[in-house]
């Protein structure tokens, strides 16, 4: 078994931080950090494109907020960042677009308290690492690094400089899994067990950048990597659910990737035989498959497939103790209580049978949909863009621990070097760091009652 070692991690960069962290330390920021609360949230604003644009809009929508300063090297896309800005009541924020790295003068200036990342996958850490350690909060889209000592280099410098590095992930806001959340609290599912949930959404298109904002830099990775390289999605509610950080932690994982194919058919189809794109041979595996095992002795499968022509799938299941949740077929079972129940004592051949879980939500809806609900309807993904910046602004104006934390985005972001290096050892296991050096054993559960 490959070692990321997870007891003597701390003892081994102890070196690199160079004596006592400033700020709250490690210890405190491990258990759980506010850092002083923010009348305004002054925001420096990097990467403006389809994406950025998105977050760009929710944020204005949001009290408190103020956008200061821009950046994209796409000059067309910060003009256009710029006249939302301007639009929305605000002054016109001045744009950084001079080099790929401009982003640092932007992370420089004095007033500033959140850099927002939206960029591609490369500059995520670099930006947030920039950032904190120019005394600024970071957030940044997903995965939050690419490589195991990038995880390392956010946690160690978010624990230096006393500031939030938060994960855009904004699944962890979808209404069902807040509403499983609920019901694990309450115990209705019992003790959690397993659970599997996958990415897997045709993004051919958008790779070969065949439509409006497309993301070509996404088809670099595809040349030269194999392995899950976008597993936060489904990681972000199971980690929630599981309580990994927080009474739980990641042991370790294998992974495996089927052959590349549908790349290479689709250029030819949409491009012709002859050209490059359809001749280059892609490393991507179209389907990757990733188990997962934690510290408490539960289970995690993930999909990853971003290559084959399909529906997007939103597959989430877990399967507690007593009874299992599966989002795409929308039905519950709950031992004792569904409706199967009472053919158990007819003997064991009697099936068990799935329930509507509509009388659940009545009490298990979260309050956080219940109250922002009208807000969030015509926001990105079904609404959970605007909930994941809502919580993320109301946390940092109250001075409140955040509900992702830089502990989650190394520790569901580090799947992705991982996974390349268990698909390249022929599927060996490999060790899951411990980013809170031990802490994952007294910090509290996430409590959905804080969610809001």
């Amino acid at each position: 078994m490959e070692r990321f070692p997870r007891d003597n991690a701390y003892n081994r960069r102890e070196v690199l931080k160079g004596g006592a962290l400033a700020g709250v330390g490690a210890a405190a920021l491990s258990e759980g950090f506010a850092a002083e609360p923010l009348k305004s949230v002054r925001v420096g604003f990097v990467g403006t494109g389809g994406r950025g644009t998105e977050l760009l809009r929710n944020l204005l929508r949001l009290e408190g907020v103020r956008i200061v300063a821009l950046c994209d090297i796409n000059e067309a896309n910060l003009a256009r960042a710029q006249d939302l800005v301007q639009k929305a009541g605000q002054p016109r924020p001045p744009g950084y677009s001079k080099s790929d790295t401009d982003w640092q003068r932007l992370c420089d200036r004095d007033d500033l308290d959140l850099v927002v990342n939206a960029t591609p996958w490369q500059w995520h850490a670099p930006i947030s690492v920039a950032a904190m350690k120019a005394g600024k909060h970071a957030a940044t889209e997903v995965p939050a690094a690419q490589t195991v000592e990038q995880c390392w280099e956010l946690v160690e410098t978010s624990e230096k400089t006393g500031r939030h590095c938060a994960l855009l992930e904004n699944d962890c806001y979808y209404r069902e899994v807040l509403m499983i959340l609920n019901m694990l609290r309450d115990g209705l599912l019992g003790e959690p067990l397993y659970a599997e949930a996958g990415y897997m959404h045709d993004i051919r298109a958008v790779k070969f950048n065949t439509v409006p904002n497309g993301e070509p830099w996404r088809l670099e990775h595809a040349v030269s990597r194999n392995g899950n390289l976008y597993p936060t999605h489904p990681l972000g509610p199971l980690s929630w659910w599981f309580g990994i950080n927080r009474g739980d932690s990641f042991s370790y994982l294998v992974s495996m990737s089927s052959k590349a194919r549908s790349l290479q058919e689709f250029a030819a189809k949409t491009f012709g035989p002859e050209d490059r794109r359809s001749k280059t041979q892609y490393k991507l595996g179209d389907v990757n498959v990733t188990l997962i095992h934690t510290e408490q002795g539960r289970t995690v499968t993930l999909y990853h497939d971003t290559n084959t022509p399909r529906p997007k799938e939103h597959l989430v299941r877990i399967q507690g103790s007593k009874g299992v949740y599966n989002s795409m077929m929308e039905r519950i079972f709950v031992d004792g209580r569904s409706s199967a129940a009472s053919k158990l004592r007819e003997g064991w051949r009697a099936t068990h049978e799935w329930e509507d879980p509509a009388e659940y939500r009545k009490q298990y809806d979260h309050k956080l949909w219940r109250e922002q609900e009208a807000n969030a309807r015509n926001a990105g993904h079904g609404g959970v863009d605007y909930l994941e910046l809502y919580r993320l602004i109301k946390n940092l104006r109250e001075g409140k621990p955040l509900d992702i934390d830089v502990y989650d985005a190394a520790a569901w972001s580090v799947i992705v070097p991982l996974t390349e290096s268990s698909v390249a050892g022929r599927s060996k296991p490999v060790d899951i760091p411990d980013f809170t050096r031990g802490k994952w054993k007294t910090r509290a559960p996430i409590d959905p009652d804080a969610i809001g």
